[in-house]
């Protein structure tokens, strides 16, 4: 052993002129090996989001994606759910209710479902309103990236019946910061927004 060292160390320096001693060869290596003089290069994984879709042709796809989102919540992550054509209980935002302290549950605050297009006779001018605080705040907390998971239910429909503008829509999911995972329900998705989705699954009946 002690052989085979000799062997590998290199030969020490040549006095320099003016008779200044030779620095020890070892003493490169040893600021070599020494621990934490040179950095090291790792790679952190980084969390990277989704856009996922669930649709339907009938309104029913939003139940199974509730019990999802309030697993999330459970588990520490902060939630968002949107719903934006349910009302009937007069919620809106001063109302919206908070589960597991960290899932936030928003309705508009209408009398009931809306199911007509706003440019119905009978439509409420209210409701446009309504609908519209529910989509501020939605996306303001998207792309303030203080969210988890962000759920928006039956937001194609919502675009549909003239609540919602197509391309606000589509600009804010664009912009969505990376690490969040949106989700979202309903009938009448835009051919755009399936373009964009990472995930769809369509839900079927008779099958």
């Amino acid at each position: 052993m002690t052989a085979s060292l000799i062997k590998h160390q290199s030969r020490p320096e040549p006095p320099r002129r003016g008779g200044a001693p030779a620095r020890p060869a070892t003493a490169t290596a040893t600021a070599a090996a020494r621990p934490g003089s040179a950095r090291s290069l790792r790679l952190v994984a980084q969390q990277e989001g989704l856009l996922q879709i669930h649709t339907a042709p009938f309104r029913g796809s939003f139940s199974g994606v509730f019990s999802q989102a309030l697993r999330s919540a459970g588990l520490g992550s902060r939630v968002l759910i949107s719903q934006f054509l349910k009302g009937g209980v007069d919620q809106g935002l001063e109302r919206s209710l908070w589960l597991c302290g960290r899932l936030q549950w928003l309705r508009p605050a209408v009398v009931g479902c809306l199911a007509e297009p706003l440019a119905a006779p009978d439509a409420d001018p209210g409701d446009l309103a309504a609908v519209q605080e529910v989509w501020t705040y939605s996306r303001e907390q998207l792309l303030a990236g203080q969210l988890d998971q962000l759920v928006l239910d039956e937001l194609g429909l919502a675009v549909e019946l003239g609540y919602l503008d197509a391309e606000e829509v589509l600009e804010a999911l664009e912009r969505r910061p990376s690490h969040v995972d949106v989700i979202l329900t309903g009938p009448a998705m835009p051919a755009a927004l399936l373009a964009m989705a990472d995930q769809v699954t369509q839900l079927r009946r008779g099958f």
